[in-house]
């Protein structure tokens, strides 16, 4: 998963000297949440709307509205900025973008490509979107929860027992179990099937697999949830 393929490639962006007002005016008129700041074709910043809402003055000011329209004007884009923000190549994993906002706690990131200049921004807005299409959540389905211990082959008795019993498989995430050393949380989703094949394959797949849950396309979870 390259950060290109996910990324937002129409990027609105401003310089270290446009206003804070119109940074604000860009990001409410377009709906989002930060800017990148260019210096030519160089990332020298991004400012968000947190650091617009730090900058303003508080609604008890005592200016009136023609000081706080002039303050506002004053005031850059440069003042308020994160100056050389953490970026990623549009040939870098998209999980690897996630890492790093979840590390530094941030939402969005600068993409450049080989040269160094911007050719996107990815958000958590991205990262949001990917998982729903790699969970296959919007195209509904039959969900299995597994636990199982982490050893090779043994998705493979799973998987044949799915096909026996008329499943298609649609997706398949993995996650450690945080409280079972060893074994690993399995997710498993099927195409949607008609009702009674649905209901046929979840009774086999009780008595042969260790079945922890399952979800049906409306996402009500059964059995120990």
């Amino acid at each position: 998963m390259l950060i290109r393929e996910w990324m937002t490639k129409d990027v609105i962006t401003v310089t270290p000297d446009t206003s804070m007002l119109k940074a604000s005016k860009l990001m409410k008129d377009h709906n989002i949440r930060r800017l990148p700041v260019l210096d030519g074709k160089r990332v020298a910043g991004i400012v968000s709307d947190r650091d617009i809402r730090a900058a303003s003055p508080s609604k008890a000011t005592t200016l009136d509205m023609h000081e706080l329209y002039y303050l506002l004007s004053e005031v850059k884009v440069k003042d308020i900025m994160t100056s050389d923000p953490v970026t990623v190549y549009d040939t870098d994993a998209v999980d690897a973008a996630a890492l790093i906002m979840e590390n530094k706690g941030i939402g969005g990131l600068p993409v450049v490509d080989g040269s160094g200049e911007l050719v996107g921004i990815i958000t958590d807005h991205d990262i949001f979107r990917v998982l729903v299409d790699f969970c296959g959540a919007s195209k509904g389905g039959l969900q299995l929860a597994f636990m199982l211990p982490d050893k090779p082959g043994v998705l493979t008795p799973i998987f044949e027992a799915i096909s026996q019993n008329g499943g298609n498989v649609l997706s398949v995430l993995t996650s450690r179990s945080k409280t079972q050393e060893g074994s690993s949380h399995v997710y498993i989703r099927l195409h949607a099937m008609d009702s009674e094949k649905e209901k046929a394959l979840i009774e086999n797949m009780k008595k042969a697999m260790p079945l922890e849950y399952w979800m049906d396309d409306e996402f009500h979870c059964n059995k120990n949830c």
